[in-house]
């Protein structure tokens, strides 16, 4: 199975929301989401780990033949409920594109621990949850790797500039 070239990003949010899986974006859709301009091959998403998200997930991914993106082709690989309950992170290459499933991730832990920092956003005509821009730059921080730190230095710039926005509309009006 190989991936598409281009992750239908619309789709693979659609498919998420629609089965009702329990998921905060992460990574450069998140950022996407609070409108920074980004490129990205694949959306990144925490999960929770219960029984009944697991299910929707299998139910969800499973039409889009979801397989280990890296793992040699041909290397026995089924999508199911035993596979996510023993796992913990994953990057698929689907149908849609890559679609990286994250348990827990570095700075954030698991999906109940970033729920408090989730934000409910709009992305590619989906509405979801993704990890607020403050609690992002603690993400990518905690990742470490040098795409990463680039990607700090944009949010830092866009969490300034909706401070100063912030404060101009608290301004009264002076006309």
């Amino acid at each position: 199975m190989t991936s598409k070239d281009e992750t239908d990003f619309p789709m693979v949010l659609r498919t998420l929301t629609e089965a009702r899986i329990d998921f905060i974006a992460v990574g450069a859709i998140a950022a996407i989401a609070h409108g920074i301009i980004l490129t990205t091959e694949d959306v990144d998403v925490v999960y929770a780990r219960t029984p009944e998200n697991l299910q929707r997930i299998v139910s969800a991914l499973t039409p889009f033949q979801a397989y280990l993106r890296g793992a040699p082709p041909g290397l026995p690989f089924r999508l199911d409920e035993r596979v996510l309950r023993n796992g913990l992170n994953f990057t698929f290459a689907t149908t849609l594109g890559n679609v990286d499933l994250l348990g827990e991730v570095s700075g954030g832990g698991s999906f109940e621990q970033l729920l408090p920092y989730a934000e409910m956003k709009s992305a590619f005509g989906v509405q979801f949850f993704c990890v607020g821009l403050d609690k992002l730059i603690v993400l990518k921080r905690a990742a470490g790797r040098a795409k990463d730190f680039e990607m700090v230095a944009r949010l830092e710039a866009a969490r300034q500039e909706k401070i100063a926005a912030e404060k101009q509309s608290m301004r009264p009006d002076q006309s």
